[in-house]
């Protein structure tokens, strides 16, 4: 499969809804904009995420899509930039795992965030968007780290900000879709403990450890969760003044409501670190959304292993996945103020979401575009071990801040 003809199909359909002349078949195509191959998510048939002239998602109900676009979409036409159908997404699991003699910090070393906490450089006033599952926000290692709404009072019932969400003192659930599991999921809080733990309440602490974090949650319990929660959730983040957002999750279809979200994300300079995925095939080939939408803002993150090497179950690809980061054997927080391991690509991702946040701590002037170059220009390539990513290596953040300081002295 060609991922670039889908992506410029995604391209076409939003410049025809953009320009004059629409109709509501311009702006609400039948198909989504994509090849039915491609995309493969289920259709919510009364649900649909709505596209303003402004950059504004909504995500709006009717019976049928005849009703919503004769009461909804005809009514506003000239305010609407494009509308698709919102789709389930199930997300693959990541499984906890026993340690066996793995050094616990093990990850961070790697990357060389060592080198530049013993300089002062840990994440200051830096906010990151956990895009995820549940975040355990009353983890005594959490808890500090949690950029709180200051507009709002907790747990009133009331929306104090006007924001159009109640209670979001401590973050933000978008999730709409029936969880049919009780027992909070343990993948959104070891995200956010990878990305910043505070090791003074703790064992483990995270890559950015004096970061603030932005629970935005889309994902359920059992994993599943729709694509237009996943939209409101970027939408907040961004809201919410996030720098960087962590998207550890895949499993979207290909629709052109989450890149065109990619997109005002972009224009709002706000960096987004995506897992590449857990299956083991080239996303170039293969395509897995979003970590292939090769957008400017964006950084796709392939898993390496303890020894170094790509693991095998790492997705990859020489186009779209833009480097590898430690994502076997990852100790962080979980829920009910626990720690546990963990594998995934979903591990390596914060490992650059807390590289990004040293980074940005260090030079706050620095553009999102200056960040991912730092990145991307610094990595650790190993003769006999190089990875099967563009830069062909692995994230070493004490060499992207030497490279940062020149791009911004």
């Amino acid at each position: 499969m060609d991922v670039q003809k889908i992506l410029s199909a995604v391209a076409c359909i939003f410049v025809l809804a953009s320009c004059g002349n629409k109709s509501p078949s311009t702006v609400f195509p039948e198909n989504g904009a994509m090849d039915s191959s491609a995309c493969t998510g289920q259709a919510i048939q009364n649900k649909f995420i709505v596209q303003w002239e402004d950059g504004k998602f909504t995500v709006e109900q009717a019976a049928n899509a005849d009703e919503f676009t004769k009461n909804f979409i005809e009514p506003q036409l000239e305010k609407i930039r494009y509308v698709e159908f919102d789709r389930q997404i199930q997300t693959s699991r990541t499984a906890e795992i026993q340690a066996n003699a793995y050094t616990d910090s093990w990850g961070q070393t790697k990357i060389g965030a060592p080198a530049l906490w013993s300089q002062g450089i840990q994440g200051q006033d830096v906010k990151i968007a956990v895009v995820d599952a549940f975040v355990d926000t009353t983890h005594p290692q959490i808890k500090p780290r949690i950029a709180v709404n200051t507009g709002e009072i907790p747990n009133n019932g009331k929306d104090d900000d006007g924001n159009g969400i109640v209670d979001d003192y401590y973050g933000a659930s978008f999730v709409s879709i029936p969880n049919s599991n009780p027992t909070p999921s343990s993948h959104g809080t070891h995200v956010a403990g990878i990305i910043a733990a505070d090791e003074r309440y703790g064992s483990v602490q995270g890559v950015a450890p004096r970061a603030q974090l932005i629970p935005a949650q889309f994902i359920a319990n059992d994993g599943g969760g729709s694509l237009g929660d996943a939209v409101l959730a970027l939408q907040y983040s961004a809201s919410r003044g996030a720098k960087i957002i962590n998207a550890s999750w895949g499993g979207a279809p290909c629709v052109a409501s989450l890149r065109n979200a990619f997109v005002e994300l972009q224009g709002k300079g706000i960096l987004v670190i995506v897992a590449a995925g857990n299956d083991g095939r080239d996303v170039d080939v293969y395509p897995e959304f979003p970590a292939s939408f090769g957008l400017g803002n964006q950084i796709t993150v392939a898993a390496s292993s303890v020894s170094d090497f790509m693991t095998s179950w790492s997705n990859s690809g020489f186009n779209l996945v833009h480097v590898a980061a430690p994502g076997e054997r990852i100790l962080s927080t979980v829920p009910g103020n626990s720690t546990a391991y963990m594998d995934g690509t979903s591990m390596a991702a914060p490992m650059v979401s807390g590289a990004a946040a040293l980074l940005w701590s260090a030079r706050p002037t620095a553009s999102a575009a200056q960040i991912k170059d730092a990145i991307l220009q610094s990595v650790d390539v190993v003769p006999g071990h190089e990875f099967k990513v563009k830069t062909q290596g692995r994230v070493n953040v004490q060499k992207a801040f030497e490279v940062l300081k020149q791009l911004v002295p």
